[in-house]
């Protein structure tokens, strides 16, 4: 197994982007530090799309995903490396795209998403133990943030709606 590093980080740009642009570089909690990576790439994003060609863009990031996350994951002998934070970045810019746009609730899905993606109850934990490629790297993140949108919608509508008649 190869220790990622800013040599590994450089060496190829499948690696750099694997590696969340360098957060997954983070000596503890990689998968954080990938997921705040994605706020100010998803800020970025928003300069020049909207919400809804954000949530088009997913896909092909994910594709891509599949692509860079399987490659680094190769080079490094372990197919979901924690240092691979690419998964992260592209399930919270999917789950920013299609939440309120305010700080607040940006927060609220960052924190969300990371609660699933730590936790990773089922289904979550089922795609993370038995897809072992770049897909199943990409693929658990996913449907941690379609999870971590439900409960988000279901909080919206009970908290703020509520309060907002």
């Amino acid at each position: 197994m190869t220790k990622p590093n800013l040599a590994f980080l450089l060496q190829h740009p499948a690696h750099f982007l694997a590696l969340g642009f360098g957060s997954g570089l983070a000596p503890k909690a990689p998968g954080t530090f990938g997921s705040i990576a994605a706020w100010p790439f998803y800020l970025l994003l928003m300069m020049f799309l909207s919400p809804l060609q954000i949530l088009v863009l997913s896909l092909p990031l994910f594709l891509l995903g599949v692509y860079v996350c399987g490659k680094a994951g190769k080079a490094l002998g372990v197919v979901d490396h924690g240092a691979i934070v690419w998964d992260e970045i592209v399930a919270c810019v999917l789950l920013f795209s299609v939440i309120p746009q305010t700080l607040a609730s940006q927060l609220a899905g960052l924190l969300l998403f990371r609660f699933f993606d730590i936790l990773k109850p089922w289904p979550i934990r089922w795609f993370d133990r038995h897809l072992k490629s770049g897909f199943g790297v990409m693929w658990d993140d996913i449907v941690a943030a379609i999870m971590a949108w439900v409960v988000f919608l279901i909080g919206h509508m009970v908290f703020v709606r509520q309060f907002t008649v």
